[in-house]
């Protein structure tokens, strides 16, 4: 039936109304929708049965079937008062089926405190049309609830504290109008929790502490208009989670405390539009949560304290709007952003991640893993392809940047070195200059690696030259001065040739034709002094000449000659790279 109407106009008459199941009702409800030009939108007959007569069905103990008719003002409250009920004890009902149905009230539709005793109920495609809609503490019993393809045109909808059954709860399609609808405190048993394609419309929407058990549960393609979404202290069980292409309103969405447990949780296409997001301290025992695509539009985003440490919780390629985003002080197994535009802060200052995976994003502004207060445990971070618009905040040791770098598994040598440069124009950018040396060092270590171990080459004569270029450029690159990055490295490689250097002249005069004669007419040195003498001169290139080389001795001489000047040039740029930055 059309939901969307301006009003309508019931006009009783004794005609006799047969449903599509043979049932016979004296008389007949003919309601007329009206738009708000007052024009007739459709006109639609029901049976009409009294509330009298409803309530002599329920002292017979007999199952109401309410299919196709039409209900006005019927209240379980009015019934415990003409029956000398208290209001909280429980009127058992055998069943209710209500399909096709219209109910209508002065002030409240109410079903509070009934409890289903053998069959189930069954309100599909059934319409609420005026006053409140109470199901308060009722007890739906062991059969499937099906409200599907339901009209809710109720300010208020209450189904708090209600109990329903192990076999399934049915809300696929339903349509819910302007006003709050409460599910606080209910039970979902053990079926399948169904909201599929249900629209909620403005005004709050609340399952604080709702329990929704191992059942599968479903809110796909759901629609929740201006006002509060709240599942604060809601607990999930061991069912599929699913708030696929969810729309979630501009409003406060409130995921705190929620307790995922084993459920595989998926948020992938939602929108949360600009209200404010929140999954504080909530948790999962195991399993995966999911926001693939998901748009988190301009409110702030929170998943601090959150609780996942055996579970993987998947940001790829979700849009984080324009506000700050925090997970700080939370638990992960894994936790992806991979793919993901980074606009806005993000502190990823975790208490525990196994693994980080931060690959593929754009970073526009701050990512901070710094240690603040407590030691942030990462495992793995893995920062590939990363365009780094904005800067990282991490500290070398206290960050263990570079184990949590090597650790990756699933990474070759470049896509290492592609981190490690991310990282040194990170600390570049905030001015931890020796952090960035180190940095820069990892990436020239790594893109050597790759050079020598990732390119196809088959000839064992290319492998060998390969090999031998790569530890020439080892021991003088890397081991003399860390690239450039410590000239008092370079300063300690000096001295270690040039010792090196001294004792092969001594070496070479015993086991060959070589010697280091003098010039002149000064006094005679010894063998020692000559070798240590003549290599000095000969290191920093002074070569004053009163001592010459013969034999073998004019071999080695050019040699450390050559070392001597490329040493104390690499000496040069490392100095001054440090005095000028």
């Amino acid at each position: 039936m059309i939901s969307n109407y301006y009003s309508f106009k019931v006009n009783i008459v004794d005609k006799i109304f047969y449903t599509e199941e043979g049932n016979e009702f004296p008389k007949t409800a003919i309601i007329t929708l009206f738009d708000k030009n007052n024009k007739v939108i459709i006109s639609k007959d029901f049976g009409y049965i009294d509330t009298i007569d409803i309530y002599n069905h329920i002292d017979k103990n007999e199952q109401l079937n309410l299919d196709y008719c039409y209900i006005k003002n019927f209240s379980i409250t009015t019934y415990r008062r003409l029956r000398l009920i208290d209001k909280k004890d429980y009127v058992s009902i055998k069943g209710i089926s209500a399909k096709h149905a219209f109910f209508d009230s002065n002030f409240n539709i109410d079903f509070s405190f009934i409890k289903i005793t053998e069959g189930g109920i069954n309100f599909s495609n059934t319409h609420f049309a005026e006053g409140d809609l109470n199901f308060n503490n009722t007890h739906f019993g062991i059969e499937k609830t099906d409200f599907s393809y339901a009209v809710f045109r109720n300010k208020k909808v209450d189904f708090s504290n209600t109990i329903f059954g192990n076999k399934g709860l049915n809300f696929k399609n339903a349509i819910f109008h302007k006003g709050t609808k409460d599910f606080q405190y209910a039970d979902f048993g053990y079926g399948d929790a169904i909201f599929t394609n249900t629209d909620f419309s403005d005004g709050d929407v609340s399952f604080i502490n709702t329990n929704f058990n191992d059942g599968n549960v479903s809110f796909k393609v759901a629609h929740f208009g201006k006002g509060n979404v709240v599942f604060h202290f809601a607990k999930f069980g061991k069912g599929q989670i699913s708030f696929e292409r969810t729309d979630f309103g501009d409003d406060k969405i409130d995921f705190r405390t929620v307790e995922f447990n084993e459920g595989k949780a998926n948020f992938n296409r939602a929108n949360f539009g600009e209200g404010e997001l929140s999954f504080e301290a909530s948790s999962s025992t195991q399993g995966k949560i999911t926001f693939k695509r998901t748009n988190f539009g301009k409110g702030s985003i929170n998943f601090e304290l959150v609780e996942c440490e055996n579970t993987d919780v998947i940001f790829e390629k979700a849009i984080f709007g324009h506000n700050d985003v925090s997970f700080f002080n939370s638990k992960f197994n894994f936790l992806s952003l991979k793919s993901c535009h980074l606009d806005n802060y993000m502190d990823l200052r975790v208490k525990k991640c196994n693994k980080l995976n931060l690959s593929d994003t754009i970073a526009r502004d701050i990512i901070d893993l710094k240690p603040y207060d407590f030691n942030v445990n990462i495992n793995t971070l893995n920062l590939t392809g990363m365009r780094l618009l904005g800067c990282i905040y991490i500290d070398w040791f206290d960050n263990n940047v570079k184990k949590i770098i090597y650790r990756q598994t699933n990474t070759n040598f470049k896509e290492k070195a592609d981190q490690f440069r991310t990282l040194k124009e990170s600390f570049n950018k905030t001015g931890h200059y020796n952090d960035e040396d180190r940095s820069y060092v990892e990436f020239k270590r790594c893109e050597a690696k790759s050079k020598l171990l990732e390119t196809d080459d088959k000839s064992k004569v290319h492998k060998i030259k390969r090999y031998i270029k790569y530890w020439i450029q080892w021991l003088t690159f890397d081991q003399a001065g860390y690239y450039a990055t410590d000239p008092l490295r370079v300063l300690m490689a000096m001295v270690g040739v040039y010792i090196i250097f001294s004792l092969l002249f001594i070496v070479i005069f015993f086991i060959g034709d070589a010697n280091i004669l003098s010039a002149t007419s000064a006094p005679a040195l010894t063998l020692v002094e000559r070798s240590f003498y003549h290599s000095a001169i000969t290191f920093l290139t002074i070569g004053y000449g009163d001592y010459y080389p013969i034999g073998w001795s004019r071999v080695l001489s050019p040699i450390e000659g050559f070392a001597g000047m490329f040493l104390m040039s690499y000496f040069t740029v490392a100095l001054v790279r440090k005095i000028l930055r």
